[in-house]
């Protein structure tokens, strides 16, 4: 496998920067075999069956970019840093430009918030905030912004929309700098008219991190080396996973980090508790433990995720859902439209 396999032409036009409104008005790819069906999201009411369990990802985005000043001298520079992941010594953080900054530095973000540059390498630094915990958590909301992904910051800033547009109905524990976008097409009413039907739901919490944006830069696909992402299936979850898969019902994760995050508690076709980070790269040839189907949004080319649902639903199948997804306008990435993959 090269990584131009998983190439495709994509209209700039069909990049959305917006989410439909509302969430389950936007237009639902079924794929089912070779079948393909044009709908919408909120058409799931009648594809999805009594007993079928849907895996959500219940983490919360961060407003993970903000934007500050240093002090050079007499004068004052300006640094726009992206909140990455938590380490022992601070927050890991990009940080435009990142060459002029140096350690021991102050970047001031609002009156109340600001940190210690304390570490710097060449694709990052580490910042030592000087609030910590509740206090830190109310200055970030207030001085930060919803961390858009570069294809849509590209074209616009982050706004007041995006802080619920960019954030699932369910999200609940916060840690991710990217939303799990397949999860963003549900909404309050969605939600009860499928649990009126019998559908059923389990949350796991998969803490999505920038690296999902980052390209693939190998062309033999199988030496990539994904990013790792703090995720938890608790006991609970678990059981509740494996009673389905007992009972022949399908588990069906909303979005690829929710299939990521199951298949690395996985083992032997049963989930057990799982705390960490997981790396997990899946591409054509894996072997799928727990996922039945999956929900999931259109993805950039050359990506890991295009090359996930390739895995799922294969190579060739993959190739005419998108071909078919281009000629009928579907809108394509975070704020797009929706695929459900039925091998």
């Amino acid at each position: 496998m090269q990584l131009s396999d998983f190439d495709f032409h994509l209209p700039e036009a069909l990049i959305a920067t917006r989410p439909a409104k509302p969430r389950s008005a936007a237009r639902l790819l079924l794929a089912e075999g070779d079948t393909i069906r044009d709908l919408h999201v909120f058409d799931l009411v009648d594809i999805f069956q009594p007993g079928d369990l849907l895996v959500l990802n219940n983490t919360k985005v961060i407003p993970a970019r903000l934007f500050g000043t240093r002090q050079r001298g007499e004068a004052v520079a300006k640094v726009e840093v992206t909140l990455l992941e938590p380490t022992p010594a601070g927050w890991r953080a990009l940080a435009k430009p990142l060459r002029k900054v140096n350690p021991g530095e102050t970047i001031r973000f609002s009156d109340a918030l600001s940190a210690e540059v304390v570490e710097k390498t060449e694709t990052d630094l580490v910042l030592a905030f000087n609030l910590t915990g509740d206090d830190f958590d109310a200055a970030l909301n207030d001085a930060g912004a919803m961390p858009l992904p570069p294809y849509i910051a590209a074209k616009r800033p982050a706004d007041a929309a995006d802080r619920d547009d960019y954030q699932t109905v369910f999200a609940r524990h916060a840690g991710a700098v990217a939303a799990p976008t397949a999860s963003l097409h549900f909404d309050a009413p969605l939600l009860q008219a499928l649990r009126d039907k019998g559908v059923e739901f389990v949350e796991v919490t998969l803490h999505v991190g920038a690296g999902t944006f980052l390209p693939v830069k190998v062309e033999d696909v199988t030496t990539h080396r994904m990013h790792a992402e703090w995720g938890e299936v608790t006991e609970a979850a678990a059981a509740r996973i494996n009673a389905a898969k007992d009972q022949g019902r399908r588990v069906i994760p909303v979005g690829t980090t929710a299939l990521r995050l199951i298949e690395s508690a996985a083992a032997a076709g049963r989930i057990a508790p799982w705390r960490g980070t997981t790396d997990i790269f899946i591409y054509p040839g894996y072997r799928f433990r727990i996922t039945d189907a999956l929900m999931t949004n259109f993805h950039l080319p050359k990506s890991t995720l295009l090359m996930l649902v390739s895995a799922l639903m294969g190579k060739g199948r993959i190739d005419r859902i998108y071909a078919h997804a281009v000629a009928s306008g579907y809108r394509f990435f975070s704020y797009g439209d929706a695929s459900l993959l039925i091998p």
